[in-house]
């Protein structure tokens, strides 16, 4: 039976075959390079390459994250607010039907346009019904707010200490909102008191009013 005659190997050789195709390049023409260090220069390109793109597009990926896990930062925030909002929905109903109601009591108890006549007059009375002496009772320019509108009136009454301490309970007891401001009373030589105030009384604005008022605010903001 004949035997196969053993192949060996000259490794040696062959690694001097191989070190010797890296000698003598021309770096300016790699095509003419052997072919292991042209695959190999080849082979280091690709791979600089891929590594290159790879980490361009994690670099990209992980802004992305940042800026998802922000954003579910604030989801997350939001959600819980509206979350509680939910919750407390019909406590919040409750508590808008009663600012409502609240509201439309206060607004009762401003008058009209047409009703500052009559408050006047009622101011007037009351004076006039506890014996005071008006020396001055002048209505002064009126100050439109967004919603009502502020009239205020300088007075300047004298009488009994008694009557004028009624006089400003009769004011507060109005069925309207009345407001006495810088009261200042001296004696007389004759011992009354003299009281100077300026009272503040408010009415509020029918529609056509609130909207030109609305649109002066407007334009007053651009």
């Amino acid at each position: 039976m004949a035997t196969k005659p053993k192949m060996s190997i000259d490794f040696p050789a062959l690694q001097a075959r191989l070190v010797g195709q890296f000698r003598n390049l021309d770096p300016k023409d790699p095509s003419v390079w052997p072919a292991v260090p042209r695959y190999t220069f080849l082979l280091a390109i690709t791979v600089a390459v891929v590594a290159g793109l790879w980490f361009a597009w994690l670099s990209s990926s992980q802004d992305e994250l940042e800026a998802e896990r922000a954003k579910e930062v604030t989801l997350r925030a939001d959600y819980s607010a509206k979350l509680v909002k939910a919750v407390n929905l019909d406590v919040l109903k409750k508590q808008r039907e009663q600012v409502l109601q609240y509201v439309t009591q206060l607004e009762k108890q401003l008058p009209s346009k047409a009703e500052m006549d009559a408050l006047l007059s009622d101011i007037n009375q009351a004076g006039l019904g506890r014996s005071l002496q008006f020396d001055l009772f002048r209505p002064g320019q009126i100050a439109v707010r967004d919603y009502y509108a502020e009239l205020p009136i300088t007075l300047r009454v004298a009488g009994k200490y008694h009557d004028i301490g009624s006089f400003a309970s009769d004011i507060a007891n109005l069925s309207r909102i009345v407001t006495l401001n810088n009261l200042t009373i001296v004696p007389r030589a004759d011992g009354t008191l003299t009281m100077d105030a300026t009272a503040k009384t408010f009415r509020y604005l029918d529609s056509q009013e609130v909207a030109a008022q609305r649109k002066v605010t407007t334009g007053a903001k651009k």
